[in-house]
């Protein structure tokens, strides 16, 4: 890379960061449609987004939207006043005015101060707010993944395309300029025809325990924070983020952390759906109440194009190619690393050392808030920019699905213990009854997801 490109995107990237009644959920509110009011919203306009979701990773998009000259974060919205409390002061902090704590979103759908809607509630709210913010004219920034079942990632899609608002899945990858270079490479023939890519991810997260049942703490409306999943009783080892390992409401790690290197192996090899998709794995390093794997290996094939791996380690933080995350493009030439920062490197077939592209941004691939604030930046201004001025997104909603799908497609296939045949022209299970069971989920009586 050229020292005037380098220097111009580190410019680029320290500019990006430090610049300064409730509605049902099958209603739609009149008057309103994406298209007409992105109409009113002039070129110098500031975007106002309201934050759904902000005690962990929301708290730290809540601080990146707020300090995007372009955007004012105008409401705070969480089930936990502890978590909203906090948020607001350091949001205003950051824009030097006070956002309003609502602590239902949805009443912020009705409000003309609100553009746009931050979704990093858990998973099982993904498609459901995204929905609802598409029918009340919002755009929508949705946190990985985008649905908590491959039925709500269609549905989310027939509603992206029913009402022509911005949506922008959270795979910020997609925006960090090294890893935009590598795929650039790649695709330009740096190590030939890829045909595989290896994923991974790996932590030493500790065992959740055996949750008890307990009052519900007077911060929390527990009612809303399961919203459209069936009710549950409320045990103590369930909230903040363990929700992450319990299927009623989480998705894994499998979609916790490997969308995004699924994502860029998917990217990378130019596939969208697979032929066929098998997983390995357990609930291994602890006994307790944590229901996903801890442990897993997903494999998904595209036919003659290719192959991709996953591999997750939550309880074992052994690196893979010294990297606690990454992904490796394997091609008739040679092959290409992404590890979790805005790097890679480029190998020929005797290992040889070719290309390396260090990365220039601090980034701690295994932060479960911010894991890096500055490249996020450029993610968020490329959803801005989509609203304001057409431009492309970096990772739309179509993309977002697919990647999600493939990772969804490898937990039914834990679950069932079976190798699944899958239609490649729109990831469809062919044949098992069994398997499409997981295809879709139960929704409490009421708050069923509808366009």
């Amino acid at each position: 890379m050229d020292k005037s490109a380098d220097k111009n995107r580190r410019h680029f990237i320290k500019n990006a960061v430090t610049g300064a009644a409730a509605l049902s959920l099958g209603g739609v509110l009149p008057g309103f449609s994406a298209k007409s009011y992105a109409s009113i919203l002039g070129a110098n306009d500031k975007i106002n987004v309201a934050m759904m979701g902000v005690n962990a990773r929301g708290l730290a998009l809540a601080g990146n939207f707020s300090l995007q000259p372009g955007c004012v974060v105008t409401y705070i919205c969480d089930v936990d006043s502890r978590a909203a409390d906090k948020c607001v002061a350091q949001v205003e902090k950051n824009q030097n005015r006070r956002p309003k704590s609502e602590p239902d979103f949805r009443k912020t759908l009705e409000y003309k101060d609100v553009d746009a809607l931050v979704v990093a509630a858990p998973d099982h709210w993904h498609a459901p707010a995204a929905i609802l913010a598409s029918k009340a004219g919002k755009h929508v920034y949705l946190e990985k993944p985008c649905s908590h079942n491959p039925a709500e990632g269609e549905l989310l899609l027939a509603a992206a395309n029913k009402y022509k608002n911005v949506i922008q899945m959270g795979n910020q990858r997609r925006s960090w300029p090294n890893i935009v270079a590598a795929i650039r490479e790649l695709h330009g023939g740096a190590i030939g025809r890829p045909y595989f890519a290896k994923t991974w991810y790996t932590n030493n997260r500790l065992s959740i325990g055996q949750g008890k049942e307990t009052a519900v703490p007077s911060w929390l409306n527990f009612d809303l924070w399961q919203g459209p999943a069936p009710r549950m009783v409320y045990k103590d080892n369930i909230l903040h983020y363990n929700w992450h390992w319990f299927w009623h409401w989480g998705t894994g790690e499998a979609l916790n952390n490997g969308t995004h290197m699924v994502d860029i192996a998917r990217w990378g090899l130019g596939v969208d759906y697979p032929t066929k998709v098998t997983s390995s794995g357990g609930r291994y390093r602890y006994q307790d109440d944590w229901q996903t794997p801890d442990t897993q290996v997903i494999s998904l094939e595209f036919g003659k194009k290719g192959a991709i791996t996953w591999e997750g380690r939550s309880c074992n933080g052994r690196n893979v190619e010294g990297a606690s995350v990454g992904v490796i493009f394997y091609g008739e030439n040679g092959s290409l690393q992404i590890d979790g920062t805005n790097g890679y490197v480029i190998y020929d077939l005797n290992n040889k050392l070719v290309k390396e592209v260090k990365n220039d941004v601090k980034v701690d691939a295994r932060s479960l808030t911010n894991p890096s604030q500055a490249l996020d930046a450029l993610h968020i201004n490329n959803f801005f920019d989509a609203i304001k001025k057409g431009t492309s997104l970096n990772s739309d909603i179509l993309s977002g699905h697919q990647s999600t799908l493939l990772v969804q497609l490898g937990n039914i296939a834990q679950r069932t213990g079976a190798a699944l045949d899958i239609d490649p022209k729109n990831g469809h299970i062919l044949n098992n009854k069994a398997a499409m069971q997981y295809w879709r989920r139960t929704y409490q009586k009421g708050w069923e997801p509808t366009i």
